[in-house]
């Protein structure tokens, strides 16, 4: 119990010690500009879900969710990471995917259609018996975006996987940040 109490205590004392007595506390806000990158802006701008179907074989019902991470260069490339699930067939399957999407309008347009491109790790249900199992993928994907409210869009995409050998077709929404 002494040692809980003893990491407790410098867990707490720790971050009061670093403050000078009578200095404001650091906002990360007020990094001057100049020590700023302007062409890349990382968090979570954005959150979309989708269902779809993957042609492979039988099919699938796929789900898949994507995060919007930021950009860089421009504020119409984006990083985004995605996840898909592939269910209901003789064997399950997963794919994650960090992808550089470029969108052709700002967020603000009505309709927004983009490209992209990246690289996936795809598993299956019965990967232990698959020695190609684990897989890394060369991921693409095409999409539009169509305005349903203020920060909400409807989206459709096709994602042609491992150099489109495999296709899938998402239908989904998707949140963008207040611009």
């Amino acid at each position: 119990m002494r040692i809980v109490r003893a990491l407790l205590t410098l867990l707490i004392a720790a971050p009061l010690a670093a403050q000078e007595p009578g200095q404001e506390p650091f906002q990360p806000d007020t990094i001057p500009e100049e020590m700023r990158a302007p062409w890349i802006k990382l968090g979570v701008f954005g959150f979309g879900a989708r269902i779809g179907v993957d042609f492979e074989g039988e099919g699938q019902a796929v789900a898949g969710l994507a995060l919007d991470l930021g950009y860089v260069a421009d504020e119409r490339l984006r990083l985004r990471l995605v996840g898909e699930i592939g269910i209901l067939s003789t064997d399950n399957t997963y794919v994650t995917s960090l992808e550089f999407a470029y969108r052709f309008m700002p967020d603000s347009a009505r309709a927004i259609p983009y490209v992209g491109m990246g690289v996936g790790l795809f598993g299956r249900a019965e990967c232990e018996t698959d020695p190609d199992c684990p897989a890394i993928w060369a991921q693409f994907v095409f999409g539009f975006e169509m305005r349903l409210r203020e920060q909400m869009n409807w989206l459709i995409e096709y994602h042609p996987e491992d150099t489109f050998r495999r296709h899938r077709l998402f239908i989904g929404l998707t949140t963008r940040e207040r611009s």
